[in-house]
Parts: C-alpha cells; sequence; structure tokens
C-alpha cells in the first residue's frame, strides 16, 4: 500500500543512485561476508521492503542492510513485527566504522581510509565496494571542511588505486564506471590537496588524469567537478582567460544543464575569473546569473559530497571576491557578513577563508583597525591546525594590502609583528 511505502530507504537508494538488484546484491555480498556464503536476496524482494509490504527483513538481510549502508535497520525505515523498536539485530561493529560521519581534524590523513590490500579481499567485486569507497571519499570531504584538503593527497591516491584496481575484476558494466567515477573522484580530491596547499604544479597532472578517468565512467557531474577544480587552479596561478574558459566548460557539462546549484557554481566561478581578468560587466553579469540559478535550486535534495559546499553561504564568499576585485569594497563586506552568518559551523576551513576576505574588505574602505582585528580571529578560528597554502597566501595578501594603505601607522607593524610567524609558516 502506497500509506506504508519505506520513503526512507527509497531516497538512501536515490542518493545512492542504486537500483533494487544493485542492492540485493550489496547484500547478498555483506551476508556472505559475515557468514561465508552468498546471500539470496533477490531484486523483488527489494521492491516489497520498498512497497511496505515486508516492513521487517529476516535477520541476515537486516545485519547485511545495515552493513551495506551504515545505518541502524530503524532508520532505514524498517519496523519490526509486533515489537518495540529496540528488538532488531545488532548492529555490526563495523557499521559504526562505515557511517557517512566525518573524521575529526586530528585524524592523520594516511587514517582517513581504513583500506587493507586489494589482494586480501575476495575476487568478487561488486556494489559493496562502491558504497565502501564512496564513503572514503565522505570522509575526506569531511576533513576537507574542517582543516582544509592539505595533507591529503596520499590518502586521496591511495584510493583512486584501489577503485581502479578493483574495476579491473569487476562483474559489471555499471559498477566498473561507478569505480571509474570514483578514481576520478579521489584522484580530483589530491588535485584539490595540492590546490588548497598552494603546491599548484602537480594539480594539474591530477586534473589531466581525473579528467580522463571521469570520461571513462561517462559521468558529467564528475566532470563538472574537475573544470571546477580547473578554474580554481587556473586563477591560482593567474591565469584569468583560462579560468574563465574551465568555468565556461563546467557550465557546459550535462549535469550543469539540468541542474540550477551546479549551474549556478559555474555562474559564480565564471563570475570570479572576470573579475580578476578585468572584465567587470560580464563579471558582474555573471554574478547575477548564479544568484538566479541558485533561487531555483532545490537545497533539501541529495547531492554529492563534492558540492555540498555550494549553497547561499559559499555564493556570499564568492560574491564578496568579485565585489571587492571589482572596486566594490563595501558591497563585499556585505557579502561576507552574510556568507559567515550562513556557513555551517563544520566548515571551519571556509570560514577563515571568508574572515580573511571580510579584513581585505574592510581594509579597502580604509578600516585598518578594524580590518586588523578581524584578520586576528582567523587564527583563533584555525587554532590547532595548520592554515592551509591559500589562506597563507591570502593572508601574505593583506598584509601587503595593510603595509600599502598604511604604512607608516603602529597598528600595522603591530599586525605583522604578532602574525607573521603564524600565516607565513608552512
Amino acid at each position: 500500500m502506497a500509506e506504508n511505502r519505506n520513503e526512507p530507504l527509497a531516497a538512501w537508494m536515490t542518493e545512492h543512485q542504486m537500483s533494487a538488484a544493485e542492492l540485493a546484491d550489496a547484500v547478498n555480498g555483506a551476508i556472505g561476508e559475515f557468514t561465508g556464503k552468498v546471500g539470496a536476496t533477490a531484486d523483488r524482494t527489494v521492491f516489497r521492503w520498498l512497497s511496505g509490504e515486508n516492513q521487517w527483513p529476516q535477520e541476515r538481510q537486516r545485519r547485511g542492510l545495515e552493513m551495506v549502508t551504515g545505518l541502524p535497520i530503524l532508520a532505514l525505515g524498517f519496523v519490526p513485527r509486533g515489537k518495540s523498536t529496540s528488538d532488531r539485530a545488532p548492529e555490526d561493529p563495523d557499521v559504526h566504522r562505515r557511517r557517512f560521519v566525518g573524521a575529526s581534524a586530528g585524524v592523520a590523513a594516511a587514517a582517513v581510509i581504513p583500506m587493507g590490500p586489494v589482494s586480501a579481499r575476495p575476487v568478487r567485486v561488486g556494489t559493496t565496494d562502491v558504497i565502501r569507497l564512496r564513503a572514503a571519499v565522505e570522509r575526506l570531504t569531511a576533513v576537507d571542511a574542517e582543516r582544509g584538503g592539505h595533507g591529503l593527497e596520499r590518502a586521496a591516491l591511495d584510493g583512486a588505486t584501489e577503485a581502479l584496481t578493483l574495476q579491473k575484476l569487476s562483474t559489471t558494466q555499471r559498477v566498473r564506471q561507478r569505480l571509474f567515477a570514483l578514481g576520478a573522484d579521489f584522484t580530483a580530491t589530491a588535485a584539490w590537496s595540492l590546490i588548497d596547499a598552494g603546491h599548484l604544479d602537480g594539480a594539474a597532472r591530477h586534473l589531466d588524469r581525473a579528467l580522463t578517468l571521469a570520461g571513462l565512467a561517462q559521468d558529467s557531474e564528475m566532470t563538472m567537478q574537475i573544470w571546477n577544480l580547473r578554474a580554481m587552479l587556473a586563477r591560482q596561478r593567474r591565469e584569468y582567460a583560462e579560468a574563465v574558459a574551465a568555468a565556461q566548460a563546467a557550465h557546459a557539462t550535462a549535469i550543469a544543464r539540468r541542474s540550477p546549484l551546479h549551474t549556478s557554481l559555474a555562474h559564480a566561478r565564471t563570475a570570479v575569473g572576470c573579475a580578476h581578468g578585468g572584465d567587470v560587466r560580464a563579471a558582474l553579469n555573471s554574478l547575477g546569473r548564479a544568484e538566479d540559478a541558485l533561487s531555483k535550486a532545490d537545497l533539501t535534495e541529495p547531492r554529492s559530497p563534492w558540492i555540498a559546499f555550494y549553497g547561499p553561504a559559499e555564493l556570499y564568499s564568492l560574491t564578496a571576491i568579485v565585489r571587492d576585485v571589482v572596486g566594490q569594497p563595501a558591497e563585499a563586506e556585505a557579502a561576507s557578513h552574510r556568507a559567515l552568518a550562513a556557513l555551517p559551523h563544520s566548515y571551519r576551513r571556509n570560514r577563515g577563508h571568508t574572515t580573511v576576505r571580510l579584513a581585505l574588505a574592510q581594509l579597502h574602505q580604509g578600516d585598518v583597525e578594524q580590518a586588523c582585528v578581524t584578520s586576528g580571529t582567523v587564527f583563533t578560528i584555525m587554532a590547532g591546525v595548520p592554515l592551509p597554502g591559500r589562506m597563507r597566501q591570502l593572508l601574505g595578501d593583506f598584509q601587503r594590502d595593510l603595509i600599502a594603505h598604511a604604512p607608516s601607522t603602529r597598528i600595522a607593524h603591530e599586525w605583522t609583528d604578532r602574525y607573521r610567524t603564524e600565516w607565513s609558516s608552512p
């Protein structure tokens, strides 16, 4: 009956782009892990779960579902037959390890992906491997949001290696393409690690490789992610025409054509490139298009981890960059305040970066004292973790502009004396 439809399970399958047959295959593989014999769940069984006809799977299937999804069986919308919600199969210990939660900032990059050698795994490769590797990408994304992407290159490349090794053993074309996509995602994450660290030379090589893998995966969203990073890399290199071209390539992807959220990000990235390239009109026009597209996006829909950062807060942050670069620091300051008010608490690195932008906007209006106070809070925000290279470079820009705007003032010299070691240390 429609009123009994299992919406939580349906939502999880939609988010992970998983068909009934693939979920059945994954559950069977998980059952094989703890029993030694592959399960016999069929796709019609999954359809019965989705319709609500079967509201409490067999014990082995419940445990398999928990292992595959990383969620308690009750969170997947299932209801025990005539018993309390506490009467369910015990969770497998690995469920807690596999849940999609952020790793803490203190976790070493090498420990972010708990993967053993491929040779130690069963030859059978399927959806369970895709889910496990996707969870690893999400953990890397969580660490990036907390302390920055710098230092994650090795872990990301290890993930790419495993995904590409497994694709050679995969049993279906669909699983193979998903593993290629994960290889692209991990490789793009490695590139982002170098970009965020300010080590730009190796990033382009990783992005070239990631673009090839995205093509093999036939994954337009992964392709857009890579062009988005290309635009960021080109801007860091001050190659502004290439930054605009890369952003436009992102806009031309299939995902950007059908998703207002992705369209908005592509327009915003174009605006940043145009602003740095000196094309004020094009920058402001692109910014307007980004705002219009974002107003049409459903921000409650599930989205890929790589674009989870984008929304009103990030668009305000990019608006602040554009407005300041084109000579509108008051508007840039207002946009920075809006960004900081809207940023999720877990996005510490983004908060630090936006705070430096706020300080620059204040400095460019001549409010030297307030700008120094604002910029000083960055070190409190990022306390306990190394400053990402991009942030250190931006603080270097602040220090240079500070000296240019107030070369003889006491506060400028005090700022330099107090923070030089903190912002300049790798």
